[in-house]
């Protein structure tokens, strides 16, 4: 996709919507405040965009009521945009309809600005038994089509207490079995259990391990790699990429991935690496390639304007990247 095609589909599209999946001890507001890293309060809205006051809120979870509907957006990263599927671990067949409903309809809604974009399946590993029927069903009966599905494993460092008191009964020593431990949790959960999911009807794309999420200074940097890893095309990985502002890192990996990458390997095909060095992109081609680079990091808005210069003896145009730094407290 070109620059100016890719920069007016972002506009019309606007923001990465997450529909974000889980029984209400999954830890799922604490991954959505970390994402956007924030421990502010979520606002939330109707469909028709009308905010929701909070009291009204609190009163309808009280009765149980809950508006898969509504989008809940933090004013650290208003360019994110969740839903919540409350009510969803009961395993009734109403709820499982009306995720089913949700997921059919904004996945392929005509409207750009209005598709779901990924879906985070929370399971919190604290619980006995972390599994129920609405795993099971989910992953065996609703298809999401286009949109990926990231399964997350929350409350993960639960399996590491286990894992540590099996290694000290194998002797290990405290030092040794500390160390260990995470990496023994997950060899143990995946032997028994993750196979389970990938070999459902409609398995998830991904998964993720997400531990001490309470604890000051964790992220959910590998819950977004993995989500923007999920993604089946480049327009959806660069407005995700794009839209996150923590991990600077992903930015770099993709921008080099998508852009530096294949300029390197089209001047490899004309045989040559020399020809970059002696001019055989053309100015203009340099400068797109360079603003495609820079959309891919959310703390810069690029423009390009052209400007004359004079010598005593020629007037000539030359093309001037401006980056803007962002004002509302990007990276």
């Amino acid at each position: 996709m070109d620059n100016k095609r890719a920069q007016r589909t972002k506009q019309k599209c606007g923001k990465f919507r997450i529909l974000i999946i889980g029984r209400a001890n999954a830890g799922k507001t604490t991954i959505l405040k970390r994402v956007c890293d924030t421990t502010e309060e979520p606002e939330v809205y109707n469909k028709r965009g009308g905010k929701i006051d909070r009291s009204i809120l609190a009163a309808s979870a009280g009765r149980g009521e809950h508006d898969i509907e509504n989008e809940m957006a933090f004013a650290s990263n208003p360019d994110f945009c969740f839903h919540d599927s409350r009510g969803f671990e009961s395993g009734g067949i109403d709820e499982l309809d009306k995720v089913n409903a949700f997921i059919t309809q904004r996945s392929q809604d005509r409207k750009l600005e209005n598709r779901l974009h990924a879906i985070w399946y929370c399971i919190p590993m604290d619980d006995d038994r972390p599994f129920t029927a609405a795993e099971t069903h989910f992953f065996s009966n609703i298809g999401t089509g286009c949109v990926p599905v990231i399964v997350v494993f929350t409350k993960f460092d639960a399996l590491d207490d286990k894992a540590y008191d099996t290694l000290r009964k194998n002797n290990l020593s405290r030092s040794d079995a500390r160390k260990e431990a995470p990496k023994h949790a997950v060899i143990e959960f995946e032997q028994r259990h993750l196979n389970s999911f990938y070999t459902k009807p409609y398995p998830p794309k991904r998964h993720v391990y997400l531990r001490d999420m309470n604890k000051e200074g964790t992220d959910c940097n590998e819950l977004v790699r993995q989500t923007a890893g999920a993604l089946d095309n480049e327009f959806l990985e660069n407005l995700l990429v794009s839209t996150q502002r923590n991990n600077l890192e992903l930015c770099i990996e993709y921008s080099f991935k998508r852009v530096v990458l294949p300029a390197m390997a089209e001047i490899v095909n004309k045989n040559s690496l020399l020809l970059f060095f002696q001019g055989t992109l053309t100015e203009k081609e340099i400068t797109r390639k360079v603003v495609k680079m820079c959309a891919w990091f959310p703390q810069f808005v690029v423009s390009v304007r052209t400007v004359q210069r004079r010598t005593s003896q020629h007037s000539f145009f030359v093309s001037v990247l401006i980056a803007h730094e962002h004002t509302d407290g990007r990276l």
